[in-house]
């Protein structure tokens, strides 16, 4: 099975982002015998993410993480109709095409369905431009659709855990398929 690399984008340590990906990580992909390995990106030193600072541990190893992964969920809260300046300092350290021949599944939440296409205008470009082998149908789902039940596990709430289910999958598929060549411009 594949190395799945889960990228939590989002500032806040009470991030519905991050509970959206552990529910996507925990129901679909560790369910189906993927490894996989999380990366909260606001647990990173932010000196050295600011200073682009590859030579500090935390940094290093989260780029060494980038290379393990055959596959990258990323995940991001949208703020001014993009994603986090958290993801977006993150991925400005990363070599130039850190995701040549990875499948990846792009995931957003937001406060309103004006926000929706955050993935495809802002993120899907810049994963693109990093090599992306696949990057499989994103995920946009409302903060209202997320929630934390009493004993602190996450559901999704109406349609959104059936209509997220296919996307998830497709993604799981490409693992499958192995690694894409990307073209290298």
């Amino acid at each position: 099975m594949a190395t799945v690399l889960s990228v939590s984008g989002s500032p806040s340590r009470t991030s519905r982002t991050a509970r959206l990906l552990r529910h996507v990580v925990d129901a679909r992909l560790t369910a189906a015998g993927h490894t996989v390995l999380p990366l909260d990106v606001r647990t990173l030193p932010a000196e050295a993410l600011l200073a682009g600072d590859t030579s500090d541990p935390a940094l290093a190893r989260a780029l060494e993480l980038f290379a393990r992964a055959d596959g990258v969920v990323v995940g991001t809260p949208v703020y001014k109709a993009a994603y986090s300046g958290l993801l977006k300092a993150l991925l400005d350290v990363l070599p130039q095409y850190a995701l040549a021949g990875k499948a990846v599944l792009p995931l957003a939440t937001g406060g309103s369905t004006a926000h929706v296409l955050a993935i495809d205008y802002a993120l899907r470009p810049v994963l693109s431009s990093m090599g992306a082998g696949h990057i499989v149908q994103g995920w946009f789902v409302l903060d209202r659709h997320i929630l934390v039940r009493e004993d602190g596990t996450t559901t999704l709430d109406g349609d959104t855990g059936a209509l997220l289910g296919p996307v998830v999958d497709a993604f799981a598929q490409a693992l499958v398929r192995g690694p894409v060549l990307a073209a290298a411009s």
